[in-house]
Parts: structure tokens; C-alpha cells; sequence
């Protein structure tokens, strides 16, 4: 497979595990407070890393100071998306989060047509705007005053774009465990000193199994959005976000009971048809 091809599938399995982890961390209904559970999963999460380094790839720390200071800007984004996305996650509707978190692709494919000179054809630029046409009807936004917490989603959209178009500039000798590992201790650390605002509370044995299952997906959720932005163009694989969603729709369905409505649906086919108009056009290319 080509380069692009195999960014897709990367992409996929992002989107995949980073809403499997959304959708454990639901299942705890808010009976731990949410610091203290991003602090926990971070412990999970970092030990799991260490211990499975060998299996998931090299992890070394002899990096050049250019790449040590690409690291440190990255994960002073990720920090900050975190912060700026549960702002306004806990004070405006979820779907008007999703809504303006949606218009992701097309900000990475536009800035890295600006910053990084990728080549973005009109064909995929008009791919992508239908992709997000697909999303609007799936999260359909309520019509809630553009407020504070809005400006919240639109700045943690703009750390996200700067963290992808950061990971694209590391160099290939870069370990991406060593990335993920370095992310995984800053959200930790972060969620930590945040989690001594909050009183903690008692962990029950169900609980701690949630937050163990949501480490390993937020591993994988981590490991593959690095490996995306390394192995293919930012502009090609940006339509394949929105396939989040429809992990979402299908775990809405069989773990939550919640069948989508005609509108949804349509939104989603809109989403899939986009995606596998993209991955046609980049076969017809290599062939």
C-alpha cells in the first residue's frame, strides 16, 4: 500500500480507539471526578507504555535539541487542548463541541497547504466540505448564543491543528513511543496538580477496570495519531477523522442503546461516501 493508504488506516484505528476511550470513561457516569480520572489513566496509561515499548516500537532518548523543543511544543498543545476542550466540553452542549471540533480537517489540510506546501487538489478540498456538510448533520448544533465557551472549542481546535502540523516536522529518527510517552506524563502530570482543586473519591474494582480499558485505548489512540501524521499526507488522510463519528453511531447503538435518527444516518452515509471517494481517487492515482 501506499504511503496515503496505509496514513488512512492509521487514522482509522485512531478514530477508533480514541472513542473507545470516550466511550469507557462514559461508562464511570461521573462518579469519579474528572481530573482525578485523566490523572489516573495517565499512571495506566505511561506504565503500559513502558512495559510494552519493546513490542510497539524503539523508544529512545537521544534526540536533537530541534526535535526535543518540536516535543515540547507539541505537548504544551496537547495540555492546552486538553484544557480548552473540557472548558467547554463541561459548559456548553456536546454537540455544539463536536460541531466546531468537526471543522479540524478542514483546518489541518488548509494549514498544511500554508505552512507545510502540501499540494491539495480542489477534488479533496471539495471532499472534505462535503465530509463536514455529513457532520453537521449527524451532531446537528443547537442554535445556543456563540458564547465564551465556543471561543474555548475554536481554541482548542486551533492547539489540535498545531499539534498535528508539529508531529509532521519531527524528525523520522524520532521514536513515536518516545512521543507518546512524553504526552502521556504531560496530560498526567497536568491532570494531576489539576485533580488537588478537587476532592478525590474511593475506586471501585468495576471502576478501576474502565480506567484500565480506557489506558490501553488512549495508548492506541496516541500511538496512531502520531504514526498518521509521520507516514502520509496531512491533506489525504483529514477526511478519515470523521470517521470517529461513526464508531461513535455504533457504539451509541450497542453499548448505550441509542439507535440514530434519519438525519444522522444520512450524515454518517455522507461521511463513509467521502472517505471512499478519497481512497478511490488515491488508487486511481497509484495505479
Amino acid at each position: 500500500m501506499s504511503p496515503n493508504m496505509i496514513g488512512a488506516l492509521l487514522m482509522m484505528a485512531s478514530m477508533a480507539c480514541f472513542t473507545l476511550n470516550d466511550s469507557l470513561i462514559k461508562l464511570t457516569a461521573g462518579a469519579i471526578p474528572l481530573f482525578q480520572l485523566l490523572f489516573l489513566r495517565g499512571v495506566v496509561t505511561s506504565i503500559l507504555i513502558i512495559a510494552l515499548r519493546g513490542r510497539l516500537g524503539v523508544m529512545h532518548f537521544n534526540i536533537a535539541p530541534r526535535d526535543w523543543a518540536l516535543i515540547g511544543l507539541r505537548t504544551g498543545a496537547e495540555v492546552l487542548t486538553a484544557y480548552f476542550f473540557l472548558s467547554a466540553l463541561l459548559n456548553m452542549p456536546l454537540a455544539n463541541v463536536t460541531a466546531i471540533l468537526q471543522v479540524l480537517p478542514l483546518s489541518v489540510t488548509l494549514a498544511s497547504a500554508v505552512f507545510l506546501r502540501e499540494a491539495v487538489g480542489w477534488q479533496r478540498m471539495a471532499a472534505i466540505g462535503i465530509g463536514f456538510i455529513g457532520v453537521l448533520l449527524i451532531v446537528k448544533p443547537g442554535a445556543d448564543g456563540f458564547n465564551i465557551w465556543s471561543i474555548y472549542a475554536l481554541v482548542a481546535m486551533f492547539f489540535i491543528t498545531a499539534r498535528d502540523l508539529i508531529t509532521r516536522q519531527l524528525s523520522p529518527d524520532v521514536p513515536s513511543m518516545t512521543v507518546t510517552l512524553v504526552t502521556a506524563l504531560a496530560v498526567m502530570g497536568a491532570a494531576g496538580l489539576a485533580s488537588l482543586t478537587q476532592p478525590w473519591v474511593g475506586v471501585s474494582i468495576p471502576q478501576a477496570s474502565l480506567i484500565a480499558g480506557s489506558a490501553l485505548f488512549i495508548l492506541g489512540g496516541y500511538y496512531f495519531s502520531i504514526q498518521v501524521m509521520r507516514a502520509a499526507d496531512v491533506s489525504f488522510t483529514a477526511p478519515f477523522r470523521y470517521t470517529g463519528l461513526i464508531w461513535a453511531l455504533l457504539i451509541g447503538y450497542l453499548v448505550f442503546d441509542h439507535w440514530p435518527d434519519q438525519m444522522t444516518l444520512a450524515g454518517a452515509c455522507i461521511v463513509v461516501a467521502t472517505g471512499l471517494f478519497t481512497l478511490y481517487r488515491e488508487r486511481r492515482l497509484r495505479g
